[in-house]
């Protein structure tokens, strides 16, 4: 079918006019493909009609600077899967008080290498309790506490001068009840209550509910709320004042095109696209990871890429580990969904290692991964603003003998420090009896042990829980810095926060322990980490020279797949990476006593010669001709081509 037909303004120029006919011809067969995907083949030149002219509105509005990024990213399309992108997120008031304030800390996230920005939920929320921000009540509003609209767009060119991408949440799933939406709905509109999953009784609602998981348990069971003023039953997976939005409804996609490139045309270059398992239903299923979903994400890419080729959109997508590489794309939706997706996996297995000092378990889960389009890159973290939930398939643990929900209760005891022997301080979040699912929250120096060491008694066991907490924390980061993709550093976690002590005294916080790893970065924690003997200063000092090493080294374009080979030691994890100029091999040391790798492999793997790249020394071998690590250690060696 050929592309519909829409209207550029006269007078518009010719070469202008010629790149957008450009693009049509080269993404319409996606956007097709996609709309086929989830609505009838009679409805589908229609709605593709619309979202072709609301791409062609928004090409028109683009701001000249704009234009030139979407050229050089049109020429450069890999420019996300550079080694030198690393990424930072924030709450922009607990990082810097106000967008306007965000200038003022830029030249510590450069010091960083930072070149990805994360602004966590700053679109206009209900007042309350909005879920973190995640009920968000208008897409072209920002929280007037940290600026306007106009804000956002001086920020991203601010940020986009000096080499630094803006990222912002989209969230798809839900609006909140106070959207303009949901008020019409309850006003009695039809148009209005179509957006939204309503049901007059029970009968529907329960029959969905039969298979559909509860995403907070403690706080939200179910997933349907009762509305007096819709008189029925209103789909509400994560609060009952977050109305999930109906999909199947063209109206709806229609709507969410026209906010895309709303925030594309403000400056954003990255949209993470929250809750995005969510968005298709279906009874019978937990309406999670349908084949719906990439459809819909294959459209809005596409009209993203006609519009507006400079922006890019991340998957959040916190699943199974055989869901998470179709946010990615696989068959038919290969290189055509989500260009960013976050390894979850990896996160989880980290944690899992430094709490088992065992990386059997995470070789195997991570090697079992499919390989992922090469024009994609995975968002790798330790930390994340959110719980961790211990993603420990029953399948991956068994496959080795273990019992998958014993060492998911492993982790959580582990990490809540109630494991004797732990040095973890972290929270029990979301606790569900019937399941015995237990999240964790905390930041990464108090579920590494740094909170731990500041509880000793004596000097040394102080010192020794510090030197070990540091250790565990720059490992973590060294193994998300080197799989490749972007990496990003939480904020807070770069000096070693042990959280914040009062989050549960700020209103609407007081239920919700994820905000003990939300914390301020203060002035005074700045001041205390340019001291490069604190505990800190130490990490700030560790973590820039990782970055610094990695965006020199080529092999960690994103594009280049890791490889995790089989550990020869239980407390090493063997990643490799190969390029054509040569492998890099990273040895990763999870145990808390020396452990060695064989030299006979390394001359297997022809890197007898290699150089570490984190000392720009030879291979380190002992006298034995085994590489020794010392605990939590790491090496990166760096082989030549043959």
């Amino acid at each position: 079918m050929r592309a519909p037909s829409y209207v550029l303004p006269p007078g518009f120029s010719e070469e202008l006019r010629e790149t957008f006919e450009v693009r049509v011809q080269r993404w319409w067969p996606d956007v097709e493909a996609g709309l086929a995907g989830v609505y009838p083949p009679e409805r589908v030149a229609a709605v593709g009609s619309r979202l072709l002219q609301a791409a062609a509105d928004a090409f028109v509005e683009r701001d000249p600077e704009l234009r030139r990024l979407d050229l050089e990213r049109t020429l450069r399309p890999d420019w996300f899967q550079e080694p030198s992108m690393i990424g930072y997120a924030a709450y922009t008031e607990r990082f810097a008080g106000d967008l306007a304030g965000i200038a003022s800390r830029l030249g510590h996230l450069e010091s960083l290498g930072v070149r990805y920005l994360h602004l966590m939920p700053l679109l206009l929320p209900r007042e309350g309790d909005s879920d973190g921000g995640y009920a968000v009540r208008d897409y072209r509003r920002v929280r007037p506490d940290l600026g306007t609209v106009e804000d956002v767009r001086d920020l991203a060119t601010t940020l986009r001068r000096r080499g630094i991408s803006l990222v912002l949440d989209l969230v798809l799933n839900h609006v909140a009840r106070e959207h303009e939406w949901a008020v019409r709905a309850r006003a009695g509109e039809q148009r209005y209550r179509d957006y939204f999953y309503v049901y007059p009784d029970r009968e529907v609602p329960d029959a969905f509910e039969r298979t559909l998981p509860e995403v907070f348990p403690d706080f939200a069971p179910g997933n349907f709320t009762h509305e007096p003023d819709l008189d029925g039953w209103v789909w509400t997976t994560f609060n009952s004042f977050q109305w999930d939005v109906n999909w199947s409804n063209p109206d709806v996609l229609a709507e969410y095109v026209d906010i895309v490139l709303f925030l594309a045309n403000l400056g954003v270059e990255v949209l993470r696209l929250d809750a995005i398992a969510f968005l298709w239903k279906r009874i019978g299923t937990t309406s999670q990871n349908l084949p719906e979903v990439h459809s819909i994400t294959q459209v809005l890419r596409a009209v993203a890429r006609i519009a507006c080729p400079a922006v890019i959109l991340k998957a959040e997508a916190i699943v199974a580990p055989n869901d998470l590489v179709h946010y990615l794309g696989r068959g038919r939706h290969t290189g055509r969904v989500s260009d960013l997706a976050y390894h979850n996996v990896l996160m989880v297995q980290i944690w899992s290692m430094l709490a088992a000092q065992d990386v059997r378990l995470a070789s195997s889960t991570l090697r079992a991964l499919p390989p992922v389009p090469s024009t994609t890159a995975w968002i790798t973290y330790v930390r994340c603003h959110d719980d961790i939930g211990w993603a420990v398939t029953d399948e991956d643990a068994g496959a080795l003998g273990l019992s998958g929900f014993a060492h998911r209760g492993f982790l959580s005891d582990w990490y809540s420090g109630s494991f004797p022997g732990s040095p973890a301080r972290g929270l029990v979040f979301q606790e569900n009896p019937a399941t015995g699912d237990r999240r964790i929250s905390g930041t990464t120096a108090a579920l590494a042990g740094l909170t731990a060491a500041t509880e000793a008694h004596d000097d040394g066991d102080r010192r020794a829980g510090e030197d070990a907490g540091v250790r565990r924390v720059l490992l973590a980061h060294s193994l998300v810095l080197a799989w490749g993709g972007i990496p990003v550093l939480w904020s807070g976690d770069e000096v070693a926060s042990l959280g914040q002590a009062d989050w549960a005294a700020e209103p609407g916080h007081e239920n919700d322990n994820r905000w003990a790893h939300r914390p301020r970065l203060e002035d005074s924690a700045l001041a205390e980490a340019a001291d490069p003997e604190t505990v800190p200063g130490r990490v700030l000092a560790g973590l820039r020279h990782l970055t610094a090493t990695r965006a020199r080294l080529p092999h960690l374009h994103a594009g280049v797949q890791a490889e995790v080979l089989e550990p020869s030691d239980p407390g090493i994890l063997v990643v490799r990476r190969r390029h054509p100029l040569g492998d890099l091999l990273v040895l990763a040391n999870v145990a808390p006593q020396w452990r060695s790798f064989p030299g006979s492999r390394l001359a297997q793997l022809n890197l007898l010669d290699s150089v570490d790249a984190l000392t720009g020394s030879a291979v380190p071998l002992g006298g034995d001709g085994n590489v020794w690590l010392p605990p939590w250690g790491t090496v990166w060696l760096v082989g030549s081509a043959r």
